[in-house]
């Protein structure tokens, strides 16, 4: 089992920042990658950015690209995901995600969630 805690969303302007953070605990020396998603009221889950475990190489999705980073602090078992140059588009609960395995489909198959945090950009 991995237990994973996200903190740090909250309510900001529009072209502001937030710094994510989400903590793992458990088998965390089976982690493979990690991965960021949002859920905005009445809309599907989305896939926000991915981060490998072993060498912190990072993908994102192109509606956050350039303005958001993901990193990962080993010392800590931590994942964080920067938020820059806010837009009220951004509104959403914000989950990490964790997968064991290499799964193909890095914006989709991952075993262990967080519960989520919610972020909330004014205009």
């Amino acid at each position: 089992q991995v237990q994973l805690v996200e903190s740090g969303g909250g309510l900001v302007q529009a072209g502001g920042s937030l710094r994510l953070s989400c903590v793992a605990s458990g088998r965390i020396f089976s982690i493979y990658r990690m991965g960021w998603f949002r859920q905005a009221p009445g809309k599907e889950r989305e896939f926000v950015a991915v981060i490998r475990w072993s060498d912190s190489s990072t993908y994102y999705a192109d509606s956050v690209k350039g303005r958001f980073t993901s990193s990962r602090d080993n010392h800590k078992n931590t994942v964080y995901l920067q938020m820059n140059s806010l837009k009220p588009e951004d509104t959403a609960v914000y989950y990490c995600a964790a997968a064991l395995y290499s799964y193909i489909d890095y914006e989709k198959n991952y075993d262990f969630w967080g519960q989520g945090t919610q972020v909330t950009v004014s205009s």
